[in-house]
C-alpha cells in the first residue's frame, strides 16, 4: 500500500490457561490501511474481532505487537480515534444536543458555548436530525439513538472511525437506513473506518475491503478481499451487479468451510501473516487482466514522466 495511514504490527492478544501457559485468541497479525479507506472484519465469535478494536482504540493493549495510526504509536484512548458501539452508550440526562456538545467540548475545552453548539449542530444535521436536539434519549427510537452515537463519534472529527456491529440490535428496515447514511457520510467526508459485522452483505455494501479471520483461538487473518463492486452503489440494486454473487459465495464458504479448516488447508504452503492474501473474487480473469494491463501502462507512463 503507498498510504499506510494504520499499520497492524505482529499484534497478538493472549489470556492465562487454567493451569498454567497462556491460550491466545489470536496471534501475529499484521494489516495495513489506507486513509479514507473502508474496512470491514468478518470471522466467527471468538476469533478477537472486537479485541483488535479495543486495541486500535487504546482501550486494550496486545500481548506483543503495535499499532501504528499517522506515524504514532497507539499508547491509550485517543479523541484521534472514535468509536461506535452495539448500544447507542448516550448520556440519558442530555438531549441530542447535549450528548453531541458534550463531545465537542471534550476535544475543544476553549470553545465558547455558541462555538460548540454550531458545530454540534453541523453533525446532527448530517445524521438527519435536525428538529430533534432537544430531545431525550427516552423519547428517541433505536435507529434515532444511534444516529445521535454516529454524530457524537463524528463530532470530534476523528482520524479513525471505528464502529463494533452498530446496526446489530435494529431492526432491518432502520439498520438499513443507517448503513445508507454511514456510506453517505464516509464518502462524502473520506473518513477512514474499521467496522466488525456478521453481515456479509453489509460488508459488501460498505466496505472497500473486507478481512476474513479464522476461528480461534489462534486465529489469523486469512484473506483480505479487494471489493469489486463499482465506489458508487446503492444498497436498492448492489446485488445485481455482475460481480455480487461471485464475492458474497467467496466470503460465505470462507465462513461455512474454509475458517474451520484454514490451518489444515495451508500445511502444504505456509500461511505468511506479514503477506495476507490480496483477492478479488467474482472478477472474471480477463477482467483481472485487464487491470493489470491498465496499472502496467500508468506505471509506464509514470516513469517515463519522471525521467
Amino acid at each position: 500500500m503507498t498510504d499506510r495511514f494504520i499499520s497492524i504490527e505482529g499484534i497478538a492478544k493472549r489470556y492465562p490457561a487454567p493451569g498454567g501457559g497462556a491460550t491466545a485468541v489470536f496471534e501475529d497479525l499484521w494489516l495495513g490501511m489506507e486513509r479514507g479507506t473502508f474496512t470491514c472484519v468478518i470471522g466467527h465469535s471468538g476469533c478477537g474481532k472486537t479485541t483488535v478494536l479495543n486495541i486500535l482504540a487504546g482501550l486494550d493493549r496486545p500481548s506483543e505487537g503495535a499499532v501504528i495510526v499517522d506515524g504514532q504509536a497507539i499508547e491509550g484512548p485517543s479523541l484521534d480515534r472514535a468509536v461506535i458501539f452495539q448500544s447507542h452508550a448516550l448520556l440519558p440526562w442530555r438531549t441530542v444536543m447535549g450528548n453531541v456538545a458534550y463531545a465537542v467540548t471534550s476535544k475543544w475545552r476553549r470553545r465558547r458555548r455558541a462555538e460548540v453548539e454550531a458545530h454540534a449542530q453541523t453533525f446532527i444535521d448530517l445524521v438527519g436530525l435536525t428538529g430533534a436536539e432537544h430531545k431525550h434519549p427516552s423519547e428517541l427510537s433505536g435507529g434515532m439513538k444511534q444516529r445521535v452515537g454516529i454524530a457524537r463519534a463524528l463530532s470530534i472529527e476523528p482520524k479513525i472511525l471505528l464502529m463494533d456491529e452498530p446496526f446489530s440490535a435494529l431492526d432491518a428496515l432502520t439498520r438499513g437506513t443507517l448503513q445508507d447514511e454511514v456510506r453517505r457520510i464516509c464518502t462524502t467526508t473520506g473518513q477512514t473506518v474499521f467496522m466488525i459485522t456478521h453481515d456479509v452483505d453489509e460488508a459488501i455494501y460498505l466496505a472497500d475491503r473486507i478481512v476474513l479471520m479464522t476461528n480461534g483461538p489462534g486465529a489469523v487473518l486469512a484473506e483480505i478481499v479487494d471489493n469489486p463492486l463499482p465506489k458508487e452503489r446503492s444498497r436498492t440494486d448492489f446485488h445485481r451487479h455482475p460481480y455480487y454473487y461471485g464475492l458474497r459465495n467467496h466470503i460465505i464458504d470462507f465462513l461455512v468451510t474454509r475458517s474451520k479448516s484454514f490451518a489444515d488447508d495451508t500445511k502444504d504452503t505456509p500461511h505468511d501473516p506479514r503477506n495476507v492474501p490480496l483477492v478479488r473474487p467474482g472478477v472474471p480473469e480477463r477482467a483481472l487482466a485487464a487491470a493489470g494491463e491498465s496499472v502496467a501502462a500508468r506505471l509506464v507512463g509514470r516513469e517515463a514522466a519522471n525521467t
